[in-house]
């Protein structure tokens, strides 16, 4: 059964999750009506289970279909891969009525959602995650871009999608690495507003109910992107384990997957949380239990000095304060702005010693 689910505010636009949404989802695509063409944007990985399949949902609605397929991974993320993606648009003459599909994982959705937000100033995207991160999280809101040599992230447009298709049975081919990382996403909704769902998150794996996670995770971003689409206020409570994250992906060289980022992130201001004394030692343990149950870090294994250095250039980094997202207890947290010299501070209080991520 396919849940559709509204996000309201300017342009609204439809989430539909359910399973087999790419053999039937030609009654969703009136959100593109009057397109002649389509750009479809994937990856070496995806692409060659899905790409004929989305081409042929496309071209069933009158629509010439295209392909732009790049490298798979994050070290693809870049200006020079976004700038080809606009010389493919340029070269097929897309015009401002015409679409931009992101078909893959969160690389996908960024840069093909970047790219339609600047080309001809803007012309429509619909995103088709098919990795469970993505899902859940990118492909919903309208962030969009690519990181550059100094953070992740830090070029790119707000710029809403057309349409959103969570086809959950591509989740079926995902990699398990892949599928732990968008667990950690799915835990972070848990943290950041509902203890109930943490609790369930331990009691019953994702894998045996996707479409009620996935639901449940976009209703509670569509919540708070419906009150601050520019990330200027409670949105940024969504990027809760992202500040620690982020630096720990930079700093490997993007070894460290985002979810393995954001769920070291998580436990490491959590426990500084703890032991400011801004959150109880209970909410650390239920947290701790849920990273544990789907084989997630626990620990971000560099030292304080270059974590320190990384996080500083993280675009969270706002008129000289750091906004962190800090736990006051399991399914609550808050945003509080910190004094960039007691950055260190926060990353020795949450450390512990060695690594533990798992292979």
């Amino acid at each position: 059964m396919t849940e559709v689910i509204r996000v309201g505010g300017g342009k609204g636009y439809d989430v539909a999750v359910g399973r087999g949404l790419l053999d039937d989802a030609g009654q969703f695509l009136g959100a593109v009506g009057g397109a002649r063409k389509a750009l479809v944007v994937s990856d070496s990985n995806v692409w060659p289970l899905y790409g004929k399949k989305a081409e042929k949902l496309f071209r069933e609605t009158g629509m010439k279909t295209l392909s732009f397929v790049f490298e798979a991974g994050e070290k693809s993320k870049t200006l020079e891969t976004f700038g080809r993606i606009l010389d493919a648009a340029a070269a097929e003459k897309l015009t401002r009525s015409d679409v931009i599909v992101a078909l893959g994982g969160g690389v996908t959705g960024d840069l093909a959602g970047f790219a339609s937000a600047v080309y001809l100033r803007g012309v429509r995207c619909v995103q088709i995650p098919t990795t469970l991160l993505a899902a859940v999280d990118s492909s919903v809101g309208g962030k969009t871009g690519v990181d550059l040599p100094a953070g992740k992230n830090l070029a790119g447009a707000f710029h809403r999608p057309s349409l959103v298709l969570c086809d959950t049975s591509t989740l079926d081919t995902l990699p398990d690495a892949q599928y732990r990382s968008g667990c950690a996403e799915v835990i972070k909704y848990g943290m950041i507003g509902s203890e109930d769902f943490l609790r369930k998150l331990i009691a019953r794996p994702v894998s045996e109910a996707p479409e009620e996670v996935i639901s449940f995770c976009v209703r509670m971003k569509k919540d708070v992107v419906e009150k601050d689409e520019f990330d200027v206020g409670c949105r940024m409570l969504l990027n809760f384990g992202h500040t620690f994250g982020h630096a720990a992906e930079l700093l490997s060289g993007y070894s460290i997957s985002h979810g393995e980022g954001v769920a070291a992130g998580m436990a490491t201001v959590t426990r500084a949380a703890v032991k400011f004394g801004i959150c109880d030692g209970a909410s650390l343990e239920l947290l701790l239990s849920a990273l544990e149950k789907y084989n997630l870090p626990r620990v971000i294994p560099f030292r304080v000095p270059e974590m320190r250095s990384a996080v500083l250039s993280d675009k969270k980094n706002i008129g000289g304060e750091l906004k962190l997202i800090v736990p006051e207890k399991a399914g609550k947290c808050a945003i509080r702005g910190i004094d960039p010299a007691s950055v260190g501070k926060w990353i020795s209080a949450g450390r512990t010693s060695g690594w533990n991520r798992q292979k």
